[in-house]
């Protein structure tokens, strides 16, 4: 199984700029739909922003579509989540994960997906 680190979050106050990062133990262009979930205190693990195999095409709730871009780096085998004009809504741990066949249909749907990271806390103060 692929094991996958998140790294990037932090504190920022609302109307920053986060870049998060999702290293992979191996190689996942090609072979690996991922995605970006994010769980709040008290509410459901929410999907993001997704991404194909390839690249070529992406995924986004609307919620953070126009604020977030969801990235691959085939040469590294890292995800990234550019994140922009935060607000206080987008305070919660992020995830990314990665899975072999995902329907295209349910890409933000978390129970698609059985490789996760461990997180990174991302704090949004207004």
């Amino acid at each position: 199984q692929v094991q996958l680190v998140e790294s990037g979050g932090g504190s920022v106050q609302a109307g920053g700029s986060l870049r998060l990062s999702c290293a992979a133990s191996e190689s996942t262009w090609g072979r690996y739909w991922m995605g970006w979930f994010r769980q709040a205190p008290g509410k459901e693990r929410e999907g993001v922003a997704g991404i194909s195999p390839d690249g070529g095409e992406t995924f986004y709730a609307d919620s953070v579509k126009g604020r977030f871009t969801i990235s691959r780096d085939r040469t590294d085998n890292t995800l990234y989540l550019q994140m922009r004009d935060l607000n206080a809504e987008d305070t919660a741990m992020y995830y990314c994960a990665a899975q072999p066949h995902v329907p295209v249909t349910s890409v933000l749907r978390s129970h698609n997906y059985r490789n996760w990271g461990q997180g990174t806390q991302v704090t949004v103060s207004s």
